[in-house]
């Protein structure tokens, strides 16, 4: 897939100013959608998450939505509390929310007949832990692999960074709403 297809995919990437920031998570979502050959079609097909029955709300939309959650947060905090609000980096915290679940398409795969499941590599090897793999490959942040890699179960108990603990609420927010 191309680096237009995957900014129109994701057109939020756009929202990190850091050029060199912006092409690594270009990068990251390249290297997921080629593991599998997931084409765009099914990219906008695929339900968020296979922990529940009936998901009307696809990856993409998740992605999307939760990244925009992180934005409004961040956005409304600096409009209330100014300069005493708790500095947060705005393209970590946006590349954070638009890698913490791409290595859901490496935990994802689909079956001859189209239905989406959880691969045997999924099964041992959880989205966090991927997407730190395929962020440092790419030499992304360890601020943003932060993010990713607290993100979820496998962060519990863990110390987050202020941009790992709008992204997480956020995320979850969505995950609980649905589920």
């Amino acid at each position: 897939m191309n680096r237009e297809e995957i900014l129109n995919l994701l057109p939020e990437i756009n929202e990190i100013k850091d050029g060199s920031l912006r092409e690594k998570v270009v990068k990251v979502w390249n290297d997921a959608i080629n593991y599998r050959q997931w084409t765009v079609a099914e990219l906008k097909s695929i339900p968020f998450t296979l922990l529940a029955d009936n998901v009307k709300i696809s990856f993409l939309e998740h992605v999307r939505v939760v990244c925009r959650m992180c934005i409004a947060c961040d956005d409304i905090l600096s409009e209330a509390y100014g300069k005493r609000k708790t500095p947060v980096n705005r393209d970590y915290l946006v590349a954070g929310a638009l890698l913490a679940d791409v290595a859901k398409l490496l935990e994802f795969e689909k079956k001859p007949d189209g239905t989406i499941v959880k691969s045997d590599y999924g099964m041992k090897l959880r989205h966090p832990f991927s997407g730190v793999g395929l962020s440092f490959k790419h030499d992304v942040p360890a601020e943003v692999m932060h993010i990713i890699a607290v993100h979820s179960k496998e962060g519990a108990g863990e110390k987050r960074s202020p941009e790992a603990i709008i992204f997480h609420h956020a995320d979850f927010i969505d995950f609980e709403l649905v589920k």
